[in-house]
């Protein structure tokens, strides 16, 4: 008896250490798609905005200053139809006078005082069929009616409504205008005995949906 006992709690004991056994594992699984659609970003006068020299005593002191919106023209070329969205990267993080999500820097002066910043706006698109500004927080998960504006969370992407959902649609190309509107920070917090370069940097990256 006591044999047949033994026998059956070391089964027991056997079927119970192969079920941990198992279970202290995970799964990788790697997958992707390779497609022969590419799409290429260019903009007009060599993506250079130029406030040329701008004398310290058209600047604001306890406000900041305003400078002339300037205009580019943004081209997005695929080899075919694509889904596609853009997302903007500050090349110049932490170093916008406002701390907004609309503001990219414009560099520091002597490591420490912000110069100013600038914002971007997308306007007047032209795409192979209407399409319509869309934003999304998730990276392309959900989309929401957007404006121009490129808010640094947000991938933008161009769409219609189908089915009481807005989603981007495949395009092969895209036009648009792009307002570069740049600011300098009140002179009462910045040291503007020497010529300051502004030093504003951005990348506009395509993201494949």
């Amino acid at each position: 008896m006591n044999r047949q006992f033994s026998r059956l709690a070391l089964a027991l004991l056997l079927t119970s250490t192969s079920s941990t056994f198992a279970a202290s594992r995970t799964d990788l699984t790697v997958t992707g798609l390779i497609t022969p659609t590419a799409c290429e970003p260019t903009l007009t006068d060599g993506g250079i905005v130029d406030y040329a020299k701008i004398p310290v005593k058209d600047l604001n002191t306890s406000g900041p200053t305003l400078l002339e919106t300037k205009t580019l023209q943004l081209t997005v070329s695929c080899n075919g139809p694509a889904s596609f969205a853009i997302s903007a990267l500050d090349n110049r993080a932490n170093t916008s006078h406002y701390d907004s999500a609309l503001h990219y820097g414009l560099g520091k002066i002597n490591e420490t005082e912000k110069l100013g910043g600038y914002s971007m706006e997308l306007r007047d698109l032209v795409a192979d069929v209407p399409v319509t500004p869309l934003n999304s927080r998730d990276e392309g998960a959900t989309w929401t009616v957007g404006d121009g504006l490129f808010d640094k969370r947000d991938w933008k992407g161009f769409g219609t409504r189908t089915g009481g959902n807005w989603a981007p649609v495949a395009l092969q190309s895209l036009a648009a205008n792009l307002f570069v509107t740049a600011y300098i920070a009140p002179t009462d917090g910045l040291t503007l005995t020497n010529e300051v370069k502004l030093d504003g940097a951005a990348t506009l990256q395509i993201e494949y949906l």
